[in-house]
């Protein structure tokens, strides 16, 4: 005689996975294993393996704190305004928590049809933006961001960009001979930040790391005002170690 098969048993895993994604999405900076036995009141027997494929399906992700956060496929289930909404609303929680993790104002920026664009940004007021006293499309050859984008073009995508934004000298720093930049860009090592010592403007100082998936060109970056320069380099660092999965899939 055959096993007559338990109706509620299947319904229970359900519920167990919906109340662990129910308590990640209300830790926008990520939340422990711990914590999330803690709130959604389940079996810890049960939530490691609930974890595990709820990662695997791109569910949740581990950052590198081992936190847990939302993961795109959760995201992505939306569509349309409302795909998009979640993934600025996300994005823009995750660039608040570096910024605070980091102490320094931090940017998106996209290289999108031939411009540099910065697409979102977190600022504060102990950590203010950098005041754009020239348009950052014209200024690539001297930020941070631009540069970062710079590097990750081809030859004759950098010379399009110059092309249709003629270098300028906007500080005594800022480089202004095409070779020597293109030189300088060919040199910078893909895994080390790029940086902007007041090349851009008198009194700041900024960091940025490539975002990049496929054929898209972005970057991720901080600015700190020329008093704090001594935390630079750290701040750089931990924003780099920072870029993690789930800011390049929303950010690209």
């Amino acid at each position: 005689m055959a096993l007559k098969p338990e109706p509620t048993a299947p319904f229970h895993s359900v519920q167990y996975a919906l109340r662990v994604l129910e308590t990640v999405s209300r830790h926008g900076g990520g939340v422990s294993d711990a914590q999330i036995a803690r709130e959604a009141g389940l079996p810890v027997a049960h939530l490691s393996s609930l974890l595990l494929m709820l990662r695997r399906e791109g569910y949740v992700e581990q950052v590198s704190d081992g936190a847990y956060v939302i993961g795109d496929s959760l995201v992505l289930l939306g569509s349309g305004a409302t795909r998009r909404e979640a993934l600025e609303a996300k994005l823009q929680e995750t660039l608040t928590e570096l910024r605070d993790s980091v102490g320094a104002a931090v940017y998106i920026s996209r290289y999108i049809d031939g411009e540099v664009r910065i697409t979102q940004f977190a600022d504060g007021p102990r950590t203010p933006k950098v005041h754009e006293w020239v348009d950052f499309r014209s200024a690539a050859h001297a930020s941070a961001v631009g540069k970062c984008l710079l590097t990750q073009l081809d030859l004759n995508g950098r010379r399009d960009h110059l092309s249709r934004h003629k270098i300028a000298r906007l500080t005594s720093r800022t480089i202004t001979n095409e070779k020597v930049l293109f030189s300088k860009l060919d040199s910078q090592p893909p895994t080390v930040p790029v940086l902007d010592l007041q090349e851009y403007a008198v009194g700041t100082v900024c960091a940025a790391v490539p975002l990049t998936a496929g054929s898209a060109v972005g970057c991720l970056a901080l600015s700190l005002p020329i008093e704090h320069a001594h935390r630079l380099r750290s701040a750089a660092d931990t924003l780099n170690r920072r870029a993690a999965p789930v800011v390049l899939s929303l950010a690209i």
